[in-house]
């Protein structure tokens, strides 16, 4: 049963939210002379348009609270305590209702999207194998699959890390006990003792998710001092409602931090990533020298817009907890749908069952079918696969279009 986590109807979300903005500071009317922000420029953005009354998302939008920080931690900065509240919410649902983590046990902010959460999670670990085990930098290592998103190698270069990638199977993008092991001893041989280890839960191309204990397994077996990380970007809305025995979770204790992406699955406006991570690691990533900051900051982005914090909180109480499973059972249901219609066809595609990304052999679609349809390749240069998403507006009337288009294709194939 959901701890956190409840229905809400229109009135109460905006009977909270409106509460939330009114303890926040009032640019107005209180003495705020010392703060560098104010609310949206009025003279594009109008504050008394009777539209907002019924828009809690864009009033907040137009207040423009300020969410710098770390709110899960203690102080923050007290001026906008009221919506950093309902961001601590937000937090408590996702760590504790999504990812089974115990109540108060973990931290978390909403960050500007998945590639800068994967970030926060290497920064953290490398600071903490440099902090707490005298490592220098050529000693630690990022690990990861082969399928594993860029921001993983956006980290690398950012935080001056080598990055070690486990071989995926190419019919089944799965990984084996014996690639991590043969990854690790690559990477020990190379000098690295320590590994920031990354596994997917649903990849951005093929929704396929890493066999963690294929990974936890090797580790280890190979006695390694690691610490690791779920890129959860595109499946952490989805995923936890479609696996029951999902081993991607806090419960699993090797694992220590979460990336989840609202802007994906969640249907929210982008810049809305969320970063979970257990508690006692944040202060990995603390810049003391953000000493005007009310608590200090311990995220990369900073500055941070409350309004998207608002706007995720929101979808997810509107809908509840048994309204998101309804949703996925529904998207769950289209994406078997097309893989029906493409076996019958006799067309090789990949996908994970508990996902809603369905990616064909690039050798069955045409190059017209990409361009009708809007398929994403996974290399722009020599594609070998084409991704179809399930979302919320692809009805099977348009995937029906699609197989129909495919099937007039397969005799020129």
């Amino acid at each position: 049963m959901p701890q956190v986590w409840t229905k809400k109807s229109q009135e109460e979300i905006k009977d909270i939210v409106f509460a939330a903005i009114d303890k926040n500071i009032n640019y107005d009317n209180d003495g705020a002379l010392g703060v560098p922000a104010s609310y949206l420029d009025d003279k594009i953005f109008n504050q008394d348009a009777s539209f907002l009354k019924e828009a809690p998302f864009l009033y907040t939008l137009v207040k423009n609270p300020n969410h710098i920080g770390c709110h899960t931690l203690g102080k923050s900065e007290s001026f906008f305590e009221g919506t950093h509240a309902i961001e601590r919410e937000l937090i408590e649902i996702c760590a504790v209702d999504i990812l089974k983590g115990e109540l108060h046990q973990q931290d978390g902010y909403v960050a500007s999207g998945g590639t800068e959460a994967n970030i926060q999670a290497i920064w953290i670990y490398r600071n903490f194998f440099m902090k707490e085990h005298g490592a220098a930098l050529e000693d630690v290592a990022i690990i990861c699959s082969a399928d594993s998103h860029y921001s993983m190698d956006k980290a690398a270069n950012l935080l001056s890390l080598s990055v070690h990638k486990i071989p995926v199977e190419h019919a089944t993008r799965g990984i084996s006990q014996e690639g991590v092991s043969s990854c690790i001893a690559e990477a020990k041989a190379a000098g690295k003792k320590h590994f920031i280890v990354i596994c997917n839960m649903m990849t951005t191309m093929f929704g396929s998710v890493d066999d963690v204990h294929a990974m936890t397994n090797a580790l280890v077996a190979a006695d390694c001092s690691f610490k690791l990380h779920v890129d959860g970007a595109y499946g952490g809305f989805y995923y936890p409602f479609t696996e029951d025995e999902n081993p991607l979770t806090f419960k699993n204790t090797h694992i220590t931090s979460f990336t989840l992406d609202a802007h994906k699955m969640a249907q929210s406006p982008y810049g809305t990533g969320v970063f979970l991570i257990r508690k006692g690691y944040m202060h990995y990533a603390n810049t003391q020298e953000a000493s005007y900051v009310e608590g200090e900051d311990y995220t990369l982005i900073g500055s941070r817009s409350g309004a998207n914090a608002i706007a995720v909180w929101m979808i997810l109480v509107k809908n509840g907890p048994y309204g998101w499973h309804e949703k996925v059972f529904i998207l769950q249901k289209r994406t078997a749908w097309l893989c029906q219609q493409l076996e019958e066809l006799g067309v090789s595609y990949f996908r994970n069952p508990n996902s809603n990304i369905v990616t064909i052999d690039a050798k069955f679609v045409k190059e017209e079918t990409v361009h009708q349809f809007g398929l994403v390749p996974d290399d722009h240069h020599e594609p070998k696969w084409f991704k179809v998403v399930v979302m919320e507006h692809v009805s099977i009337e348009k995937l029906e279009v699609l197989v129909k288009d495919i099937a007039g294709n397969l005799e020129t194939v």
